[in-house]
C-alpha cells in the first residue's frame, strides 16, 4: 500500500498539503482497502459508497463531515463526488450505500452537490485513457455540534469551513482507471 500523496502513478497534487496538519485517527472500511483499487460498485454508475467506520476522535469532536475527493481529475481543482455534514458524534460508522440518501440516513445530516451536480454519492468515473485517478475518503472530526453552511453551497465552502473547525482528519483511499 503506498501513501496517497507519494505515489508517482497519479498526475494531481496532494489537495490535504497547503491545509494545517491535523491529527489522523482510526478509519477502516469493509469495503475499501486503502491504497487499492476501487470496486466496481464504488464506480459510476453503480454509485454505491464505501462502508467507513471510525474511532478514537480528537478531543472536543462534537460533529464529524465525510468528503470524497479526485485530486487528479483535469480540471485544476479536482472533482468533489461526496461532501455531508453535521454527522452527530456518537455516529461511528456509515453503512455501504449509506451516501445513496442525501441526509445519509441519519437525521440532521446535509450532503451538498458534488461536481456531478447530485447530493448523493457520485462513484469514481475518471475520463478514459487520462491515468488512474485517486479517491480520497476523509471523515473530518469537527469541533462545533452543526456548521452553518448554506445547503447551497460547494464541497469548496465546506473544506474552507473545515480548515476553521476540524481536529482531526482521517483518509481512506482507493484508485480507478478508465482505459
Amino acid at each position: 500500500m503506498s501513501n496517497y500523496a507519494d505515489d508517482s502513478r497519479f498526475p494531481g497534487p496532494d489537495p490535504y498539503a497547503p491545509l494545517k496538519d491535523l491529527p489522523s485517527f482510526p478509519l477502516t472500511s469493509q469495503d475499501l482497502h486503502s491504497g487499492g483499487e476501487c470496486a466496481e460498485e464504488q464506480c459510476a454508475p453503480a454509485n454505491v459508497s464505501p462502508h467507513l467506520a471510525w474511532s478514537d476522535l480528537p478531543e472536543g469532536t462534537k460533529s464529524l463531515a465525510v468528503t470524497c475527493l479526485d485530486p487528479d481529475a483535469p480540471t485544476g481543482s479536482g472533482y468533489w463526488h461526496w461532501a455531508a455534514f453535521n454527522i452527530p458524534v456518537s455516529v461511528d460508522e456509515l453503512p455501504t450505500g449509506a451516501g445513496s440518501r442525501e441526509d445519509l440516513g441519519i437525521e440532521g445530516v446535509v450532503s451538498l452537490v458534488n461536481d456531478a451536480g447530485m447530493r448523493t454519492y457520485y462513484g469514481a468515473n475518471p475520463p478514459a485513457g487520462h491515468a488512474p485517478h485517486r479517491y480520497l475518503f476523509a471523515v473530518h472530526a469537527v469541533d462545533v455540534e452543526k456548521l452553518d453552511i448554506d445547503p447551497d453551497s460547494s464541497p469548496t465552502v465546506l473544506g474552507f469551513n473545515l480548515h476553521f473547525h476540524a481536529l482531526g482528519r482521517a483518509i481512506l483511499w482507493g484508485w480507478y482507471e478508465n482505459k
